[in-house]
């Protein structure tokens, strides 16, 4: 009777030792449903490389993109009031020909269907423009394009640090060029609400884990920088020198003996 008690404590030992050494493996392991679970669902396999999710929802971006920006560059074109908002249409519409052809081009290599209507966001966008007249229609332009060309310049950067297709990193590279270029000729009007933009990537943006208090501002404005000018007189500092290398004892020794004998063999003087 102990002698069955004793095996099936053992084994008992042996199976809780085996669950506690493959537990972590399986806690571990990349189950179904985990976020490269999904990735890898959701990447298909091309001639140009992987092209994810976030590849494809790129393509489409760029597409709707030029679908109500273009026709707001036109717009612009006819309406700005100032000789910099005209300017800032002409760019929209010159680089979003470009980039829709260049869209175009790859979604029929890789076989994807793209939209042909801006979203109900973008028309809703047209419509602002559209009710809007002189000086309120070139500051409504250039925020709401503005603030349009900032949130896609971020999905631009993703995707082209992190695309495996050699077609959509190229869209990428022609997308980043394009739209820098608007957002500098858009800023370039002088309308641009800095102060908005921010307010609206902070509230879209996750809140911190931890909060900490802002650094107290300066209490008084700091003074205008003064230009420095170097001094002619200004004196240089000495050149640089080598130490002397320092001799061991044994090669001094060695001087002193053949010294000491130099001296010994020389005649003296009567």
């Amino acid at each position: 009777m102990r002698s069955i008690n004793g095996t099936g404590l053992i084994v008992a030992g042996l199976v809780a030792t085996l669950a506690a050494l493959l537990f972590p493996v399986w806690s571990y392991e990349d189950r179904s449903g985990t976020s490269l679970d999904r990735f890898d669902a959701e990447t298909v396999s091309t001639q140009f490389g992987p092209l994810s999710a976030l590849d494809r929802e790129f393509i489409t971006k760029v597409r709707l993109a030029g679908l109500w920006e273009l026709p707001a560059g036109q717009q612009a074109e006819e309406r700005g009031t100032t000789k910099a908002v005209k300017t800032a249409g002409e760019h929209l519409v010159e680089g979003h020909t470009f980039l829709d052809a260049r869209v175009r081009e790859v979604a029929t290599r890789l076989d994807l269907e793209l939209p042909s209507q801006p979203n109900p966001q973008q028309r809703d966008w047209l419509g602002e423009l559209s009710d809007a007249h002189g000086e309120a229609y070139d500051e409504k332009f250039t925020n709401i394009l503005r603030a349009a060309h900032g949130r896609v310049f971020s999905v631009v950067a993703e995707v082209r640090a992190t695309t495996r297709n050699s077609l959509v990193r190229a869209l990428a590279d022609d997308a980043n060029t394009t739209v820098l270029d608007h957002i500098k000729v858009l800023e370039g009007t002088g309308l641009v609400d800095f102060d908005e933009l921010a307010r609206d990537a902070a509230s879209a943006a996750p809140a911190p884990v931890t909060r900490s208090p802002a650094p107290p501002g300066p209490a008084d404005s700091p003074s205008p920088a003064t230009p420095v000018s170097p001094s002619p007189t200004f004196s240089l500092p000495p050149p640089a020198s080598r130490p002397k290398p320092t001799k061991d004892k044994g090669s001094k020794d060695k001087r002193s003996k053949r010294s000491r004998e130099d001296k010994s063999s020389r005649p003296h003087a009567e």
